[in-house]
């Protein structure tokens, strides 16, 4: 394996190449040029020069960066004890860590779903550090009692004069009571660099004291928060299970749904009448392992709710992105990639599945609006940007995209199983045109 910067173009040629958007493969080749696709094309490509770099795909398929919508990276590189008991440094350097595993299995880009990753974007950013480019969302906002309330239950809430949670104190959660408290918890992620706000809006699996079916913000304070975030031209996305937080989340303004998998149908067709997003993770009962015999119920009751409201989204034709969410158990994160691989069952076919995990995602990320740290929002909107170095187009093999870049040797397009091993089947891993991974000769 290298890690390098090229000083002049990478040429790939001999390739097979799936654009993130249409069905047909096409064989021909693609050259980079600093952190952009310059062309792609049929047959042979042009002459690299002196300094470029040629690397001969011998007929391997060559796919856009893949990505994730429903990360926690600080969460997911470490323990929940090493997370109380560590420094504050801890987290972060876990973070990293992992940042650099996702890499390696070939996500270049996560939207993180709460965590204090506005550091660890900017280094990763700035080329200091290898990980994915991170959509952060700062720390996730929670009801005193909600699924981001991680105190005692003898602390006295913060509403009430109690001191912050650990969680807090990491930046993973903040927990705000009433319009006022959920404006101010907004706005500061936004100043923190956050591209997204992330809310809770129903119970959860992991936290203590909520119930699957509890709603969690009044439409209120909902209504704030989608104010707040609109008013900084980007929105919120809530964690929520069930279809009476669905339909008050989306009623206050909510356009993204994270979870869902215990909505109904009319739920589900709610959704796609009101154009929302539903980032629906493949969760089976393995992925998460809870010793609470109340928790490992609530995650059996959310993993059978799966396969069901899948269909039912394709069948209403709601805009579905692929997440992992996966946390606290390192050993466990490069589940990452198996995960992805049980999205072509659910979601219509390994074709499709990876158009999810390629543009589909990007035009998730793309609600971000004046935020997204990394894309022109809209076509509508590119003449307003103009040309602007620092951002393209993501999830694509195009002229001017990102040069975010997966040689495979298979063909993920007929077998997505052949992402399960990034290790072996990864042969060329290109981010911002820098090459992080080559084992071929």
């Amino acid at each position: 394996m290298s890690e390098q910067a090229p000083a002049g173009p990478v040429v790939l040629r001999d390739v097979r190449v799936f654009d993130g958007m249409d069905d047909r493969v096409r064989t021909g080749h693609v050259v980079t040029e600093g952190t952009k696709i310059k062309a792609v094309g049929d047959g042979e490509p042009p002459a690299a020069g002196g300094s470029g770099t040629v690397i001969d795909g011998r007929g391997m398929t060559l796919i856009p960066g893949l990505s994730d919508a429903h990360v926690h990276l600080i969460l997911a590189g470490a323990t929940q004890s090493e997370l109380l008991l560590g420094g504050a440094g801890l987290g972060q350097l876990k973070g990293a860590a992992e940042a650099r595993a996702m890499l390696l299995r070939g996500f270049t880009t996560v939207r993180d779903m709460a965590g204090d990753t506005g550091d660890l974007k900017r280094m990763i950013d700035a080329g200091a550090l290898p990980g994915p480019r991170i959509y952060p969302s700062q720390a996730g906002l929670s009801q005193t009692a909600g699924h981001g309330d991680f105190g005692m239950v003898y602390d006295v809430p913060t509403a009430l004069g109690g001191t912050a949670t650990r969680a807090e104190q990491l930046g993973l959660m903040r927990v705000a009571d009433g319009t006022a408290q959920v404006l101010a918890g907004v706005r500061e992620q936004l100043r923190k660099g956050a591209s997204q706000i992330k809310m809770m809006a129903g119970g959860g699996v992991a936290s203590a004291y909520d119930h699957l079916d509890v709603l969690q913000y009044t439409a209120e304070e909902l209504r704030a928060g989608v104010q707040a975030a609109a008013d900084w031209g980007t929105y919120v996305a809530v964690h929520v299970y069930t279809g009476a937080g669905v339909r008050r989340a989306v009623e206050a303004g909510v356009r993204v749904i994270e979870h869902g998998q215990l909505a109904e149908e009319d739920d589900v067709r709610f959704m796609a009448d009101h154009g929302v997003v539903l980032c629906l993770q493949p969760f089976a009962e393995s992925d998460h392992h809870y010793p609470d015999p109340a928790s490992a119920e609530k995650n059996r009751r959310v993993c059978a709710g799966v396969e069901r409201v899948f269909g039912w989204a394709l069948e209403h034709g709601v805009e579905l992105a692929f997440g992992t969410d996966l946390m606290l158990d390192p050993a466990a994160s490069a589940r990452q990639s198996e995960m992805l691989t049980r999205t072509a069952r659910l979601a219509g076919g390994p074709l499709a599945a990876l158009r999810i995990a390629t543009s589909g995602n990007a035009a998730l990320f793309r609600r971000s609006g004046a935020r997204d740290p990394y894309q022109i929002p809209t076509a509508a909107d590119a003449a307003a940007f103009g040309d602007v170095p620092h951002l393209a187009r993501l999830g694509v093999v195009a002229e001017g995209a990102w040069a975010d870049l997966l040689l495979v040797d298979g063909d993920p397009t007929t077998d997505l199983g052949v992402l399960a091993d990034p290790a072996a089947n990864l042969k060329v891993i290109i981010k911002d045109g820098r090459v992080h991974k080559n084992t071929l000769p």
